[in-house]
């Protein structure tokens, strides 16, 4: 199990649970269309995200199969986004991770900052086998971050699914307990 009472530090980051403060914050990625282009939701509107955020302050543990654990992106008092781990599997030990950032904050490391610290979560603190991230193959971007933090693609779906109207792909990348361990924290 994990909960979180406290914020979780990183070195530029505080990664925490989302407050009702945030909805300001929140709303200005969320709504964005660059933002939502690889997301299942369409850019929130303000009383969609106010529906959204009040959902994810529900969010701050993983006590059994199928919770998620969904914390902001804090940078120096600004949210700019969010990183998740949700528990796929007690039996089997899997889970999955995912982060979404606000555009202007990329290409500084901060969202591999961020989902290195739930990878650790997971592998470290709930003791899983296996984290798998998943994103569309447009996403390069997406992609890339989890290379470099040491997943291995596994898959790549074809035209598996219509999204937003169109036949869309998936690409699946996965990591292992030990490939964490042996790799000391990548990223």
């Amino acid at each position: 199990m994990i909960e979180i009472n406290a914020p979780i530090r990183t070195e530029r980051l505080v990664l925490r649970p989302f407050a009702a403060a945030d909805e300001a914050d929140m709303l200005e990625f969320e709504s964005r269309p660059d933002v939502a282009r690889y997301l299942f939701n369409e850019p929130r509107t303000p009383e969609g995200n106010a529906r959204e955020l009040a959902v994810r302050q529900e969010q701050t543990a993983l006590r059994t199969e199928g919770d998620t654990l969904l914390l902001a992106v804090d940078l120096e008092g600004t949210v700019i986004g969010y990183t998740l781990l949700t528990w796929l599997s007690e039996q089997h030990r899997q889970g999955e991770f995912g982060y979404v950032l606000h555009p202007g904050h990329g290409g500084r490391g901060l969202a591999t900052e961020a989902a290195r610290e739930m990878l650790r979560l997971g592998f470290e603190e709930l003791g899983l086998h296996r984290i798998i991230g998943r994103c569309d193959p447009r996403n390069e971007a997406s992609a890339r971050l989890m290379g470099r933090l040491g997943m291995r693609q596994e898959a790549h779906f074809v035209e598996s699914e219509i999204f937003k109207g169109e036949w869309g792909g998936e690409l699946h990348f996965a990591m292992l307990a030990r490939e964490w361990e042996a790799a000391g924290r990548p990223g």
